[in-house]
């Protein structure tokens, strides 16, 4: 018969809670983001999704610039707005919520990204949530159409 003493049940207690924590941590979504280097509201957006755990990287672009990487990556004219990110194969336009990355990220559509075109007022980076005006986020398909992800009503 085996017998545990209660020093190797706690740090093996220890090592079990401690496990999921760091896998987590492992698992944080990368996110590379083209941006202007002087734009607070991207600024802002970033520290919103550094704060939900993604890790983050940027790289400064002038306007001529920027408009090129959302070019390239197939971002549809009306799509734009201010920084593009690219996170694990998708393409993320504008001030998107991050739960909403991370429903693209779960749920994988076919498809080239989210985007939520101009710059919102009340979207993440751009003033007060219990301000916002009405928004949508959109997914980009392969073939530049787009449909509603996520629909933001306004404020009350």
């Amino acid at each position: 018969m085996t017998t545990f003493t209660r020093r190797a049940f706690l740090g093996g207690a220890a090592t079990v809670i401690a496990m999921p924590m760091g896998a987590m941590a492992q698992t944080a979504p990368r996110m590379h983001v083209f941006k202007d280097p002087n734009c607070g509201c991207c600024s802002a957006w970033i520290d919103i999704l550094e704060e939900d755990g993604f890790q983050i990287t940027t790289e400064a672009r002038t306007n001529g610039a920027l408009v090129q990487e959302k070019i390239k990556r197939g971002i549809p004219a009306n799509m734009a707005s201010c920084h593009t990110a690219d996170v694990d194969g998708y393409v993320i336009e504008g001030h998107v919520p991050a739960r909403d990355i991370r429903r693209l990220l779960s749920e994988r559509p076919d498809a080239i990204g989210l985007a939520v075109p101009g710059m919102p007022f009340g979207s993440p980076g751009m003033g007060p949530e219990n301000q916002r005006e009405a928004y949508d986020v959109h997914l980009i398909r392969r073939d530049g159409t787009t449909d509603v992800f996520t629909r933001y009503e306004g404020a009350a």
